[in-house]
């Protein structure tokens, strides 16, 4: 009897709005609910049942995506590292970043890792970018994909600029007052990003530990969610886009 309710009970939340909202297909009961909730799931459905021959060569799109990817998760495990050494403070940055030069056994090897590391991926992502383009991956039903792509160039280039002041030796300072300044020069809005860059008008103490809080933690938990929705969306809309000879051969026999 107790059993019975309880089943009832649970019968009633789940004809709920709120039920249905958080739980779209219903309990994966079938091989069609549980396939259903397979494919609607990011973490459960990154890589594609099948993919076409064409698409696993080199050609296609010469491993770019992987490569950058894989960059990314080099800079994230050296920069983890690199966070117990250092502390966003003046003049301590600086230290730290002596103490990896002198002291810390192998910092030197670390922190050039990490910094070839930023160089490599954004060549790497602008090379990707340029080759999807000329593939014409920016067409239909790939354009909300090409936009994700976008913004993560974006991405890159912001974490390889707000960790450019993280040393705060002089070039970094300096670099980062022209560029903040260029930032000021734009109309209507310029000022007040620069601003809120650098939590004043001068770049000191306020202007690193926002820096380092943008390049450590906000900047790669946005550009991790945009990778994974990049992936995710890449297979969602029929796999990678091929322009050769060879698959438009195969839509004229087809026609």
């Amino acid at each position: 009897m107790a059993t019975s309710s309880i089943d009832l009970a649970l019968n009633r939340l789940r004809e709920t709005r709120a039920w249905k909202s958080i739980f779209r297909r219903g309990p994966a009961r079938t091989n069609r609910t549980r396939s259903l909730a397979i494919f609607g799931n990011i973490f459960l459905h990154l890589m594609p049942v099948k993919v076409r021959e064409q698409s696993l060569r080199a050609r296609a799109t010469y491993y770019l995506g992987s490569f950058s990817f894989l960059l990314f998760l080099l800079l994230t495990v050296t920069g983890i590292l690199l966070m117990l050494y250092y502390h966003p403070a003046v003049p301590q940055a600086y230290l730290d970043m002596k103490d990896l030069r002198f002291v810390v056994s192998n910092g030197v090897f670390l922190r050039n890792l990490h910094r070839v590391g930023a160089h490599a991926m954004v060549i790497a992502v602008f090379w990707h970018m340029f080759h999807v383009f000329y593939r014409g991956g920016y067409r239909p039903p790939h354009e909300f994909n090409w936009v994700v792509g976008v913004v993560l160039m974006l991405l890159t280039l912001f974490l390889s600029y707000t960790g450019y002041l993280l040393p705060w030796d002089q070039l970094a300072f300096w670099a980062i007052t022209v560029g903040t300044n260029i930032i000021s020069a734009e109309p209507v809005l310029g000022h007040d990003v620069r601003f809120l860059l650098l939590g004043g008008n001068l770049v000191g103490e306020n202007a690193l530990l926002r820096f380092y809080v943008l390049h450590c933690v906000i900047l790669p938990l946005v550009a991790a969610m945009f990778i994974a929705v990049h992936f995710w969306r890449i297979q969602k809309d029929g796999g990678l886009t091929l322009r050769d000879d060879h698959e438009r051969e195969g839509h004229e026999r087809q026609d």
